[in-house]
């Protein structure tokens, strides 16, 4: 559990220690495409964080491809609209898979490199026994909300925190291309 505990409080600092640097600025954290063009990401993450300690857990870790489309409906304010699938390995081994639909706003806080993004979609893999373990399960499929904090570590490059309801978090890297 202290290992657990020292490898997130290494990557909260990292992102803290990211965050305060005046490394990043708006020149670097533009896209080199045009404002308006679409682009792809591929997603990792190769660590998630359980508020709760679980035999039962096994080691997590997904692989997810998103289109990003910058622009977005005006009653969302956002500045990007996206979509996407994930398909990882669960909390219990199982294969899963999130098929989403969102939405992210750039420039939190006024800094250029922060990010917010919401999605929401359908995911699948909790099956019995685990089937009580996300809420409105039915066959394993339920509905899933995830919101994530982003850093842009560079034009192409960038990590993310997200919120798996009240189960933990999950740690990911995204590279456009």
């Amino acid at each position: 559990m202290k290992s657990k505990i020292r490898r997130v409080s290494a990557s909260i600092a990292g992102l803290l220690i990211m965050w305060l640097s005046p490394g990043v600025n708006a020149q670097d954290a533009a896209p080199e495409n045009s404002a308006n063009d679409p682009y792809w990401k591929i997603q990792i993450a190769p660590f998630a964080l359980h508020w709760s300690r679980s035999s039962e857990h096994k080691h997590v870790y997904l692989l997810g491809i998103e289109r990003d489309q910058p622009g977005a409906p005006s009653w969302t304010a956002a500045d990007e609209t996206l979509w996407g699938l994930s398909v990882f390995r669960n909390s219990f081994g199982q294969t899963s898979a999130y098929a989403y639909f969102g939405y992210r706003w750039n420039h939190l806080f006024g800094h250029p490199a922060l990010s917010l993004s919401l999605t929401g979609g359908l995911l699948y893999g909790y099956r019995k026994p685990y089937e009580n373990k996300v809420p409105f399960n039915h066959n394993g499929f339920s509905p899933g909300i995830i919101p994530t904090i982003g850093y842009r570590l560079t034009q192409k490059d960038s990590v993310q925190v997200g919120a798996l309801g009240t189960a933990g978090l999950v740690f990911m890297y995204d590279r456009r291309f």
